[in-house]
């Protein structure tokens, strides 16, 4: 159990806000009822006299990281009620993502609201899944709602599982293993991480994907099933399991923490321009970071606990509304505003593996050939995985005859990169079924490639306009960026036809997600001429 000594030592080390208690009183596995009778536990940490309470519903126990967040805050004279989802550690039913958060979740803030100690005002913070949990309330826990802390997280998770129109493999079947892993005694947990997961790496590599959560789990899993039959843009099953519709409504202040190698990222920021754009003023701190790094938990612990208690008990002083902090990654150096004025710079992609401000004239186009059965690999990168994510050395990958790579010249000054990046791949295929992926690297002065961000997008016939010999103008979305190329440095861009298992391989085939089997080849043109300059832009920042 988490105590006050270990509470003590981590507060002043993060600089939080002085604890108004010593001694908190921990209820644990309470009841809350939801609407159809199932019952959902819940702990409750209480300061000792009536306040605000901070929920947290989360599906991944109520014990590490929210029981240290919970005695943190009820230290600071908070109450914390710390909840499981439905179908997870001892609540009833059965877990089904995001379809009953907004039930289950508003059907515990009527019984917060029948508590004696409640003094009706609500926070809510959450990381992942617990954040979109909270999403799911946060447009009808008004007049109760006075903060929200929204931690590598999203309102649309559809966004995240179908990154780029293709299928997020590695985030969900990696999820959909976790989950199921947390019923298994902890000694077979641990010799399979021991092991390197080896079930999990077998059920990347299967075909069809119908099977691999049989194979990752040893057990067919619902949900993941769904998620596979329910790929299509505007399906019916994602309506009531995305939030983002009403995310505009949100008056409550919101702190969003987010990270630059962090699988959310895109989806996140998109919030954070809704809320812009809606006349709120949403406060954001990105930071170098993965899904699940150390980082990651100090900044949440340090960002989110100082922003509940100051907007809730008036103790310490909470950021103002719409304070920024952003930490480029490369050379480094902050930023306070999102996204900085910048403008979107072409680097283009020219003959003998070039990369330069200015485009070419005439030049034949660059080929290779993708497999699906021997797939371009995924390495490093946004994944959920911490340990597995973020900038690493590419030279595995750029060895490969099925990786194109065009690289600059050594730069003259720092290039400063901050917002949304995106590439124009001029490519014609031999298939009409296919991915585009597209990576910005920095080369050292050693010459080693790390990556800075990327994206893929997969191309189906109607998706893309072709031009009359065929060659299809592909727009890539990559993640955004903000980060220091340093003088001296090159920059380098890949272009490939996957990075499995980050992503599903494609087949080429055009057969249906979860049941193809059959792996077909294509042979791929990237055109780089005076009429088809394939270019990736960044968004340089403007020098004031």
């Amino acid at each position: 159990m988490i105590g006050s000594v270990a509470t003590a030592v981590l507060g002043a080390g993060l600089g939080l806000p002085k604890a108004t208690k010593t001694r908190i009183t921990v209820k644990r596995d309470l009841s809350v009822r939801a609407r159809d009778g199932v019952i959902l536990r819940t702990d409750h940490y209480s300061p000792g006299h009536d306040g605000p309470a901070v929920l947290i519903r989360s599906p991944y126990g109520r014990g590490t990281v929210v029981a240290l967040l919970g005695r943190l805050l009820a230290e600071r004279g908070v109450h914390a009620v710390v909840q499981s989802c439905r179908g997870t550690y001892g609540s009833g039913g059965r877990f089904e993502p995001l379809i009953h958060e907004r039930d289950d979740g508003l059907d515990t803030l009527a019984w917060l609201r029948r508590q004696p100690w409640y003094a009706g005002r609500l926070g809510l913070i959450g990381v992942s899944y617990q954040g979109a949990a909270h999403w799911a309330i946060a447009a009808d826990a008004a007049p109760d709602l006075a903060a929200v802390v929204a931690v590598v997280t999203t309102a649309a998770m559809r966004d995240l599982t179908y990154a780029g129109e293709a299928f997020s493999l590695d985030t969900v079947l990696t999820w959909t293993e976790l989950l199921e892993s947390q019923t298994e005694p902890w000694l077979t947990r641990l010799i399979e991480l021991r092991r390197g997961q080896p079930r999990l790496t077998a059920g990347f590599a299967h075909l069809p994907l119908a099977e691999a959560d049989r194979v990752a789990t040893g057990g067919t899993v619902p949900f993941f099933q769904q998620w596979l039959a329910e790929h299509a843009t505007g399906a019916e099953y994602w309506r009531d399991r995305v939030f983002g519709e009403r995310l505009a409504e949100v008056d409550a202040p919101v702190m969003m923490v987010a990270g630059w190698h962090d699988i959310f990222l895109p989806a996140q920021l998109d919030d954070f321009a809704v809320l812009h754009e809606a006349g709120h003023r949403p406060s954001l701190t990105i930071g170098p970071w993965t899904h699940g790094s150390p980082g990651l938990f100090a900044a949440t612990v340090r960002v989110g606990v100082s922003f509940l208690t100051g907007h809730l008990t008036g103790t310490g002083t909470p950021p103002a509304a719409g304070t920024v902090d952003v930490t480029l990654t490369g050379r480094g150096g902050h930023r306070d505003s999102w996204p900085p004025a910048g403008r979107a710079t072409a680097w283009y992609l020219r003959p003998d593996q070039g990369l330069g401000a200015a485009p070419v004239g005439e030049s034949a186009p660059d080929t290779f050939t993708y497999d699906p059965a021997a797939p371009t690999p995924s390495i490093g990168g946004p994944v959920l995985v911490a340990h597995r994510s973020g900038p690493v050395d590419n030279a595995p990958l750029e060895a490969r005859p099925d990786v194109l790579t065009y690289t600059s010249a050594p730069l003259e000054h720092d290039l400063t990169a901050i917002g949304p990046v995106y590439a124009e791949i001029w490519e014609r295929s031999s298939g009409p079924y296919r991915d585009v992926f597209v990576r910005v690297c920095e080369v050292d002065g050693a010459g080693v490639s790390r990556n800075v961000c990327d994206g893929l997008v997969r191309v189906a016939p109607g998706r893309f306009d072709e031009d009359a010999d065929g060659v299809t103008r592909v727009t890539v979305p990559l993640w955004p960026i903000g980060h220091v190329f340093r003088a001296g440095h090159r920059l380098r861009v890949q272009v490939s036809g996957g990075a499995h298992p980050r992503w599903s391989r494609n087949p080429g085939t055009g057969e249906p997600l979860g049941a193809a089997v059959t792996l077909r080849a294509t042979e791929r043109e990237i055109f780089h001429d005076a009429a088809r300059r394939s270019a990736v832009y960044l968004p340089v920042e403007i020098q004031s």
